[in-house]
């Protein structure tokens, strides 16, 4: 019989929060190209089904980082860590999870999600998790193809195809991932740097980490304004788009005249959450709503 502190151990491995917050991406994509007209059942597969090979994807990740998770302040709990469970049991619990969320995608939705989920889990799992993370300040930038598979996923689901709005999502929630992660990596710099992860801020410093966090945070406010501009998102996304990333710009600026980075970085990355989840929200309720149209069209 399973105990209650075994069923919290096994739902840790999964990473919850990052499921949740992936979820999120996956409803604005889903809604962005359903524009209202929703099939639930295709809704409820697509979600659960990559909610399940996301979990997949983290219970591989524990057992490849065990050795770096012990010698991270904030990962030391974890249970492989601490031996509550072990590489066999997990290692079947992250196989189940993903032979699961792979056949609800294949069932009810379409090659092309399928192809995009499997593309996610291999350069998570594979080429970030097994490879790069160690290895390579570039790491960063090819998990953020695996972080940004979501969105993508949910619009594809619906459209059955890769087209401009599907790469316009890919570039917004990339760009997005930059920044978030290497606000991260200030703020936890310590850890990093004792794991010996070279992330940009240990390997360049953080100030050169400051100047990728500015660059990176432009290039994202243009392209999330691109989706309206291009149609296929209304002027209530746009607004929004363009408060919260210029806020988020102006957050970028204070690291040059601010005297402490980690409580700097920590600001960054609680405003970049907000951000990304406050457009996947309009994502979902102004294309439930309206058909949008193109931005330039409807001023023009």
């Amino acid at each position: 019989m399973v105990t209650s502190s075994r069923r919290r151990d096994y739902l840790a491995l999964t990473k919850p929060g990052i499921i949740g917050g992936n979820a999120i991406s996956v409803l604005g994509g889903f809604f962005l190209a359903a524009q209202g007209q929703v099939d639930p059942w295709l809704l409820l597969a697509t979600l659960v089904g990559l909610s399940l090979v996301i979990a997949s994807g983290c219970a591989y990740n524990n057992v490849i980082d065990r050795d770096i998770d012990a010698v991270m302040e904030r990962t030391r709990s974890r249970p492989l860590v601490q031996g509550r469970l072990s590489v066999a049991a997990t290692l079947r619990f992250a196989t189940l999870l993903g032979v699961a969320g792979f056949a609800l995608l294949v069932a009810f939705t379409n090659a092309v999600t399928v192809g995009l989920a499997a593309f996610g889990f291999a350069i998570y799992v594979g080429a970030y998790s097994l490879w790069l993370k160690r290895r390579s300040e570039y790491g960063t930038l090819v998990g953020s193809l695996s972080g940004a598979m979501p969105p993508v996923v949910g619009y594809c689901a619906v459209t059955g195809q890769f087209d401009v709005g599907a790469l316009t999502l890919l570039v917004i929630f990339c760009l997005w991932q930059m920044p978030h992660s290497y606000a991260i990596a200030i703020f936890r710099f310590k850890d990093y740097e004792a794991a010996r992860i070279p992330v940009l801020p240990v390997v360049r410093g953080i100030t050169t980490a400051k100047h990728y966090i500015l660059g990176y945070v432009v290039a994202f406010l243009f392209a999330s304004l691109a989706l309206s501009v291009a149609g296929y998102a209304g002027p209530g996304y746009f607004a929004v788009a363009l408060v919260m990333g210029v806020y988020w710009l102006y957050l970028a600026m204070q690291g040059y005249w601010t005297d402490n980075a980690e409580r700097w970085a920590k600001r960054v990355f609680g405003f970049s959450i907000l951000t990304i989840t406050a457009l996947s929200v309009m994502m979902s309720v102004e294309s439930s709503l309206l058909p949008s149209t193109p931005l330039i069209a409807a001023v023009g």
